[in-house]
């Protein structure tokens, strides 16, 4: 019999590429919704009235926690950065509560984080062990991760993923880098040296699912590709690969902020993180640097 995998947020960009890989490895994959009707394999939850279905649970042995409202979307005021918060810390706690309540036989926990935890940190390389930034982004990625540890305590294996610029042709980060370029407008944003920690779709999902199946595999790891990339450097391999040229003139920092507030710190702040804990514990990318990676999304 199949192992059952339950993931949360997996309507969403990862959780898609999830589920499709799972299921053609013959894992059974169930799904948590709000409007489960009609839905093969989803289950209802009501995150903010604290309901999951206790169906959802039986014969699950792997969780993956995915669910987040988008940092990426809206205006930072006070009621968007508490939507981004709870949504993360209150979806954790309803599984834990549900893991404490029921019978379960769930023995692996993977939960999603993001190299936010770092905050700007310029061209010196960043490793799991380093403390986190004082800025909004990094205080969504520690309670984020707080939010779960429990999970360990209770004697499930606990992995969690800080991920980088999750590079895909559906949603994202990689349409709004590619617009400006195929409009012969691409241009580095700020001084362009800000680094992108990436990493490819298909190489995502592999490490969720390496994560679930390799049971050596245990705490933090930075799910990033091997070779980061600047912005600047990336503007230039779309261009590259869309045959487009860019300006060697970039957008200026203080039109971001005017333009998009705190929000700006999304684009404007680099981190350089490394992918070797990630390497040593086994796992193997196959998109280790930006040519290959934006030929496979734009050709």
């Amino acid at each position: 019999m199949p192992e059952k995998v339950l993931i949360t947020g997996g309507t969403g960009l990862v959780g898609t590429h999830l589920t499709k890989l799972l299921t053609e490895k013959g894992y059974e994959v169930a799904l948590l919704s709000r409007n489960p009707k009609g839905k093969k394999n989803t289950y209802k939850w009501d995150v903010q009235r604290g309901e999951l279905d206790p169906a959802a649970l039986k014969d699950t042995s792997v969780i993956v926690h995915l669910a987040g409202a988008n940092v990426g979307e809206g205006t930072w005021n006070a009621k968007r950065k508490k939507e981004i918060l709870d949504s993360r810390v209150n979806s954790a706690k309803l599984l834990i509560d549900s893991l404490n309540k029921l019978d379960h036989a769930v023995h692996t926990f993977v939960s999603a984080s993001a190299t936010g935890y770092y905050g700007d940190t310029g061209a010196k390389w960043v490793t799991e062990e380093a403390k986190p930034s004082d800025d909004f982004l990094a205080e969504v990625c520690v309670k984020w991760e707080e939010s779960v540890e429990p999970i360990a305590a209770m004697g499930i294996r606990l992995v969690k993923l800080r991920i980088g610029v999750v590079l895909t042709n559906e949603g994202g980060a990689l349409p709004k880098l590619k617009t400006p370029v195929k409009l012969f407008v691409g241009a580095p944003v700020g001084d362009g040296s800000q680094y992108l920690p990436w990493i490819h779709i298909k190489d995502l999902a592999k490490a969720f699912e390496y994560s679930i199946e390799e049971t050596s595999v245990n705490g933090v790891f930075n799910a990033v590709a091997p070779s980061p990339v600047t912005n600047e450097e990336m503007t230039k391999a779309i261009g590259h690969e869309l045959k487009r040229p860019t300006w060697p003139i970039s957008v200026p920092s203080f039109a971001l902020k005017l333009a998009m507030g705190e929000m700006s710190e999304i684009v404007l702040s680099g981190t350089k993180a490394s992918s070797e804990k990630l390497q040593k514990a086994g796992f193997q990318f196959q998109f280790k640097t930006i040519e290959p990676a934006l030929h496979d999304l734009l050709s």
